[in-house]
């Protein structure tokens, strides 16, 4: 008998691991059924910054709180940082995708990239790859310099430290990090033998082992993220779950925003939305705050009469503000073609890590490596030399992911990326079940712009996403330098003792050109592009006087009363980093801006 049960452990093991994976997530706040007709604040939008600005805001019990999210309760799945890319294309995801691209993307499907978006309480930072960078000081510095008063670096730096809870120590020390704030950050508890050779071999290039949030960027690093014992720590379950108890916050999920009321004298009194098949309106006392995100803020302003006048009119949208919203998006573009085979068995074969034992691992002692963060095991802040090295302002970001397209044999990353059949074919079935890892060089400072537009006066279509990736030629030929320096990296002793080479087989389209020559290289991230999903700059933050600012520094919509946009959007030119962290900083400091606000309006 006791044979016949311990036969049976391994199946009964697997049957609770797919249990698990479907699963609603327990870890996140209670959310309503019901309720009021009128609030002080309504945020549109429960994600990376609209959890913050509602748990912030709902810490004076004397006022009422709204979070609408249009999303629902992420699956439990999404708890597993490794798994970050299967969340993608899911109920939880708005499942974007850029219009055909003209001077990229040739190698995916119809030339258009996706942009997966989160859908879902907490918002992308549900389905991001956790990976914590707050950008280069100069960043914030040059935001200051053109007009965005009170977003220096020295302004925005304590924002960082308030909402952030390391748990690293020996990053602690170094004065640059917080440790009681909401939102935890640690290094993941595993790391193959890929990560620790990515930072010996940045080394051989010149780039030290540094804290990538500290006082230097240029270096390398096995990266920090959001997780909180080895799982993903969500701004749900870091902001709102804290909230849960307070009686003044009401969270309601399926609540699709389609118009922000603005009255005849330009002041925002509230919103309409749907949820569950009938239409309401809520009004709020105090202020309108739009966080649906770079994509889903613009959209909302423009159906509401908030944008170009000439757009707006084209779809019968009485004109409310003529403002240049959806116009300066930016994204860190950059290009996934450079890939090594190696003879060493330790990279991320799904058939080597998603197993009951890393899984039992993962969900009783929050180790193994299921905490990997997405597959990505380093990243390196690198100088072109379009660069200035003395300034610490570098121009590529390099990230490591210990595996690549082949890996899993096309089942995710190959259809998350949109990789057409002729280059999958091609470049990646030759080395399924291979080991391999990739580099992938972005573009921090892409001078490319795209812009967001309508196409209807529905809220239900989705507007036209075109990022115009390289667009501008400067753009190419920095990206191209970034590549030859992942080459360099591959090939350095810590990769070659393991047997890495690159990958042998050609781009299709780009046949005519020397192999790892530069206008092969060239060819390659105008076939195989990429973006990081870093989406940013549709409402753009700037002077009073700016006349392609859409909100001023106080992120207050110009021209209308009562109403603020608060995410990734406000941003003027997008970060040298990753951009969850920048965005959770921004709903921390707009959440004072607003409380003073309140504050001075009742001391008048």
């Amino acid at each position: 008998m006791a044979t016949v049960l311990f036969s049976l452990i391994p199946s009964l093991f697997s049957l609770f691991t797919i249990f698990y994976l479907i699963s609603d997530n327990s870890f996140v706040p209670p959310t309503n059924i019901g309720f009021d007709s009128e609030y002080d604040y309504i945020i549109v939008g429960g994600g990376s910054a609209g959890a913050v600005i509602a748990n912030r805001l709902s810490e004076d019990p004397n006022i009422k709180v709204l979070l609408l999210e249009a999303g629902g309760i992420p699956k439990l799945k999404s708890e597993v940082p490794i798994l970050a890319a299967q969340l993608q294309m899911t109920r939880n995801d708005w499942k974007y995708k850029t219009v055909p691209q003209k001077y990229s993307c040739f190698g995916l499907i119809n030339r258009e990239l996706p942009i997966p978006r989160g859908k879902v309480l907490g918002g992308s930072s549900v389905l991001n790859y956790m990976l914590y960078i707050r950008g280069n000081r100069r960043d914030y510095n040059k935001w200051a310099d053109n007009g965005a008063y009170g977003w220096s670096w020295d302004q925005v730096f304590p924002y960082f430290l308030k909402s952030e809870d390391n748990r690293d120590p020996d990053k602690v020390i170094n004065g640059y990090h917080g440790t009681n704030g909401y939102l935890t950050v640690s290094t993941p508890p595993f790391s193959t033998p890929l990560g620790y050779a990515f930072e010996k071999a940045a080394k051989y290039l010149g780039y030290p082992k540094v804290d990538l949030n500290g006082p230097r960027q240029t270096g390398a690093s096995i990266p920090q993220g959001t997780i909180r014992r080895g799982a993903r720590c969500s701004t749900a379950k870091a902001f709102l779950s804290s909230a849960s108890s307070r009686k003044n916050l009401d969270i309601l999920l399926k609540a699709f925003v389609t118009k922000i009321i603005i009255d005849k004298y330009r002041i925002a009194r509230g919103v309409l939305f749907d949820r569950l098949g009938r239409s309401y309106k809520v009004t709020a006392r105090r202020e309108v705050i739009v966080s649906a995100g770079t994509i889903n803020s613009a959209q909302l302003l423009m159906l509401s009469g908030i944008g170009p006048r000439k757009q707006l009119s084209r779809y019968g949208i009485p004109v409310v503000a003529d403002l240049p919203v959806g116009e300066n998006l930016q994204d860190h573009v950059g290009s996934a073609g450079i890939h090594f085979v190696m003879d060493a068995p330790v990279s991320l074969l799904p058939n080597r890590i998603l197993n009951v034992r890393n899984f039992l691992d993962f969900i009783t002692s929050g180790k193994g490596p299921m905490s990997i963060l997405g597959g990505c095991e380093g990243i390196a802040f690198v100088n072109t030399p379009h660069a200035n090295k003395s300034e610490d302002w570098p121009d590529i970001e390099i990230h490591f992911i210990s595996s690549s397209p082949s890996s899993d044999e096309g089942q995710s990353i190959r259809k998350v990326m949109g990789l057409n059949d002729q280059v999958f074919n091609a470049v990646y079935v030759p080395y399924i079940g291979r080991d391999s890892f990739t580099m992938y060089p972005v573009l921090l400072r892409p001078k490319s712009r795209g812009r967001i537009t309508l196409q209807s006066s529905s809220p239900y279509m989705p507007p036209k996403i075109d990022p115009s990736y390289f667009n501008r030629p400067e753009d190419i030929k920095v990206l191209v330098e970034g590549m030859k320096l992942c080459i360099k990296l591959g090939l350095k002793p810590p990769f070659l003792k393991m047997g890495a080479r690159l990958f042998g087989t050609t781009f299709p389209g780009c046949e005519t050109y020397a192999l790892w020559s530069e206008p092969y290289l060239e060819c390659v991230a105008r076939t195989y592009t990429i973006t990081i999903y870093h989406p940013v700059g549709t409402c753009k933050m700037g002077s009073p006087w700016d006349p392609t600012a859409v909100v001023d520094p106080h992120l207050r919509v110009k021209g209308i009363g009562s109403l603020r946009v608060v995410d990734a959007s406000v941003m003027p030119t997008i970060v040298s980093g990753n951009t969850n962290a920048p965005v959770i900083m921004i709903a921390e400091k707009a959440s004072d801006l607003i409380k003073m606000a309140r504050y001075s309006k009742a001391n008048s």
